[in-house]
């Protein structure tokens, strides 16, 4: 597979421009990138091994990857209570070793992945608060307020006057880093579309290529479901991506997410209540996870069942699987049990890690805060 062909791959949804890519791999330089998270609470699957899954594609395409652990960013989104020191706390300790561990879950070489804390990057660095700047003079304060979404805010709602500044400061990362590639989930495709819009705009810290300034590519991957059942089933066609928008893996509904270091027995027991319905490949999250995470990291999938009910059937692709479920060939509890059983295998290095006392201990801490989404 080319370079290319690799990066592009699931669960890579969109980039800003393919093209642009093309000519960046053929260019010969070495190429950065990076992904930023706020620090908002504990690491589903949905943060830490769809993110991880990209980086190790992109390390086998050259490209320096690196992690931004956003603690400005959280605090002006109130994360953690908004508590500065706490947050800064949890990103140094707790959420860089789960995104680490997340990462090697998925392939990547982590020692060759740099951790950027936010406020060491904007300490003392009036290159940076001038970039941002000069982004957000290229920013009217409607399109400030439409991004909102990329922190989970409602746009249209009022909000303190530090929330707007967050979209400028989102994308003024990239240019102050010097960054060829930016990424993130789909839900943040707002701020690299600003990215892109002001490149060949700004002045302070353009990103510049053998002599030309150029524009960032971007990559969005996909956003996985929660377990949880849609708002209104069936989904109408014409509601079917705003309601997938809304139904993200998300912390704040602790049985619609598996987290990495979950107990093989909460892993089975959100599988067992988890939305499936019979003959449904569209809009069903066990499928989803099927596709974007187990057979991500697995060739197969087993399902296993009674001589009664046709025996043991292995799938060696998704697309096998999909046929056979949407002819109502495999049953949604069978289904279910056989991708418990699996995440159970491919999250045993991060329970494990976190088992750990000095890492337990991370762990424990965050658990008695109060996460506020």
């Amino acid at each position: 597979m080319d370079k290319f062909s690799l990066i592009a791959r699931a669960p890579v949804e969109e980039i800003f421009k393919p093209e642009d890519l093309k000519k960046l791999l053929a260019s010969k330089i070495q190429l950065k990138h990076y992904i930023g998270f706020e620090i908002s609470g504990l690491i589903h699957l949905g943060t830490g091994l769809m993110a991880g899954a990209v980086i190790p594609d992109l390390q086998k395409s050259g490209v320096q990857c690196s992690i931004l652990l956003g603690d400005w960013h959280s605090w002006i989104n109130n994360e953690l209570g908004g508590d500065m020191a706490t947050i800064q706390r949890v990103a140094v300790g707790y959420f860089k070793e789960g995104m680490k561990i997340s990462a090697k879950i998925m392939g990547a070489d982590t020692s060759k992945i740099k951790f950027v804390l936010g406020s060491q990057l904007y300490h003392n660095n009036d290159l940076y608060w001038q970039t941002m700047i000069d982004v957000a003079k290229h920013m009217s304060v409607g399109r400030a307020k439409r991004s909102i979404t990329i922190m989970g805010r409602k746009e249209g709602e009022d909000h303190d006057l530090a929330k707007y500044f967050y979209p400028p400061m989102q994308v003024a990362d990239i240019f102050a880093q010097g960054l060829h590639i930016a990424h993130a989930g789909m839900d943040q495709r707002k701020a690299h579309v600003v990215a892109r819009d002001v490149a060949l705009k700004i002045s302070t810290n353009p990103l510049i290529v053998k002599g030309k300034q150029i524009k960032p590519v971007t990559i969005q991957h996909h956003l996985v479901l929660g377990l949880q059942k849609p708002p209104m089933w069936p989904v109408p066609k014409d509601k079917l991506q705003e309601i997938w928008s809304t139904m993200k893996m998300s912390k704040s509904i602790p049985d619609s997410a598996v987290f990495i270091h979950d107990s093989e027995a909460d892993i089975r027991r959100k599988m067992e209540k988890a939305f499936c319905p019979a003959g449904e490949v569209g809009f069903n999250p066990v499928l989803d996870w099927t596709k974007h995470i187990v057979f991500r990291c697995r060739p197969k999938l087993v399902i296993k069942r009674p001589e009664k009910f046709g025996g043991n059937i292995t799938f060696n692709s998704y697309s096998d699987l999909t046929r056979a479920y949407g002819q109502n060939k495999i049953h949604p509890m069978d289904l279910k049990n056989a991708v418990a059983e699996a995440l159970v295998e491919i999250l045993k290095p991060a329970r494990d890690h976190f088992a750990k006392p000095k890492y337990n201990k991370m762990l424990t801490e965050l658990q008695r805060l109060r996460v506020t989404r």
